[in-house]
């Protein structure tokens, strides 16, 4: 169920997160800051069958609206233009980006009360991990 995600999330590790960074393409700069902040996740569900996901951070705040299996624009907190899809399967909430010839993907699951958020990249794994607040 879509519904255990909904709720606020604090990172509390990160495992990894700079090579992600840099597979993806992100800049030196801008991944010193992603190194740095710890974002808080905020889910909710509205009505209208569409589930937002918010980071929160001093660095910045993005939020993503979307329905299940519907390809949307998402323009990341680093600056990237993809094509989105989010699904669910088996538990996870599966975000799939793809932009510039490239693609990422992003499995968010709860485990024992925590949300884990797994960062595939080509043959690069990172793995970051949010408490409920």
């Amino acid at each position: 169920m879509v519904e255990q995600f909904v709720g606020n999330w604090t990172l509390v590790s990160s495992d990894n997160f700079d090579d992600y960074m840099k597979t993806i393409g992100v800049n030196f700069a801008t991944r010193q800051m992603g190194n740095m902040v710890k974002p808080n996740l905020v889910f909710s569900m509205g009505d209208d069958g569409f589930i937002s996901m918010k980071s929160e951070s001093t660095f910045k705040t993005t939020e993503i609206k979307f329905k299940l299996t519907e390809e949307f624009e998402e323009t990341t907190a680093d600056g990237r233009n993809t094509k989105t899809v989010v699904t669910f399967e088996n538990g996870k909430l599966v975000q799939h980006q793809k932009w510039d010839g490239k693609e990422t993907t992003i499995e968010r699951e709860i485990q024992d009360g925590k949300l884990t958020a797994k960062c595939i990249a080509d043959d690069v794994v990172a793995l970051r991990t949010y408490e409920r607040v």
